[in-house]
């Protein structure tokens, strides 16, 4: 497989992961000096995308992840019990499109991060460009801090709070990695893989959380580390049948926040509003950009919801206590995404996260 992707990418590096982890050859290479060719197979550039040896493409990472399963199924990430796949799914989630926000700012707000990371993306991405270095460098930066960070609603009387999503999520998982090698006991799940998009390429090498990391969740640092060599590891045993009860924090945090922004997020899609405004954990949000992929991942997630038994969706309400959990089940949906409607994902034609927007 030709993975196209840069090697600092947040869904790049969570698919590298697994791909070591499942022992699956790949070659990674910059989507930009073939971009027409990859937007008329793929239908835009986003990372990653993979270029398959039959021709066939494939995007998005969590349906690609879904689909290399299948071909796949040895060394399974995926529980067998019904509830645990679901909260396992709902973890991977909240680590795609919540902490997406604080690794953006982290990168592009601090100066000697944003610094590094546009010599990173100039020299890896732009090379085929006739522009002088300097200016490419200069585009980078200011493009990544306008889209990512200030046209994603990040403020400086919301600052706080979204830094503090990335230490109240370490904290929560330096507890949990102290106590056993992955997130649902002695072998990886999905929600391990979805965590690395943020915790491997951002988090985990940016200058700035680095150092947080490595200071205040050593276990976490331990834990990404460990990921990354998986492949090597003797990582097995069964997964539990049920959710560790030591979870209920985390998923109290992906509540709180993560429902939150899919719940508002599709409010607005619905209305037909280009904007959008939350509340989050008492932190104000304004004027954030509707996601029609995002209301795509709230159908997903209401439609896995809706696949359990009476027993799981039972069991599942009783692990989500709090009032924003009611967007998987309650109610009537908001007006479809249109998103990959023949369910042809990760094979279908892929949009941006925010349609006429920033790329995904």
């Amino acid at each position: 497989m030709k993975v196209y992707g840069a090697s600092v990418s947040y869904y790049t590096g969570k698919l590298e992961t697994y791909l070591r982890f499942k022992g699956l050859a790949y070659e990674r290479a910059s989507p930009y000096p073939d971009a027409a060719r990859i937007k008329a197979a793929v239908g835009c550039i986003q990372h990653p995308m993979v270029e398959r040896a039959d021709g066939r493409w494939m995007s998005d990472s969590t349906p690609i992840l879904l689909q290399l399963e299948q071909e796949h199924p040895q060394r399974s990430i995926l529980p067998a019990d019904p509830v645990v796949r679901f909260v396992a799914l709902l973890i991977e989630d909240y680590a795609d499109e919540w902490l997406w926000r604080p690794a953006m700012h982290y990168r592009w707000s601090y100066e000697h991060d944003r610094e590094l990371l546009s010599r990173i993306l100039t020299d890896e991405l732009t090379t085929h460009l006739k522009l002088p270095r300097w200016l490419r460098r200069r585009t980078i930066r200011r493009r990544q801090l306008k889209g990512f960070v200030h046209n994603d609603g990040v403020t400086a009387a919301n600052r706080e709070h979204v830094e503090g999503g990335y230490l109240r999520c370490l904290a929560l998982l330096q507890a949990v990695f102290a106590e056993r090698p992955f997130l649902l006991g002695t072998r990886p799940s999905i929600a391990d893989f979805g965590l690395m998009g943020p915790m491997l390429r951002h988090f985990g090498q940016d200058p700035t959380p680095a150092e947080i990391m490595r200071d205040r969740a050593p276990a976490v640092l331990a834990w990404v580390a460990r990921m990354w060599n998986a492949g090597a590891m003797d990582a097995e045993g069964a997964f539990p049948e049920q959710v560790p009860a030591d979870l209920a924090p985390l998923l109290e945090e992906v509540c709180q926040t993560h429902l939150v922004q899919l719940t508002e997020n599709a409010r607005a899609w619905g209305a037909q509003a280009p904007h959008f405004a939350m509340l989050v954990q008492g932190a104000r949000y304004e004027r954030l950009p509707v996601s029609r992929y995002r209301v795509y991942c709230l159908e997903q997630l209401r439609a896995g919801y809706s696949a359990l038994s009476e027993q799981g969706r039972e069991a599942v309400r009783g692990l989500l206590d709090d009032p924003a959990a009611a967007a998987l089940w309650q109610g009537e949906a908001p007006a479809a995404s249109g998103y990959d409607a023949e369910g042809r994902a990760p094979f279908n034609q892929a949009i941006n996260v925010f349609d006429g927007g920033v790329p995904r």
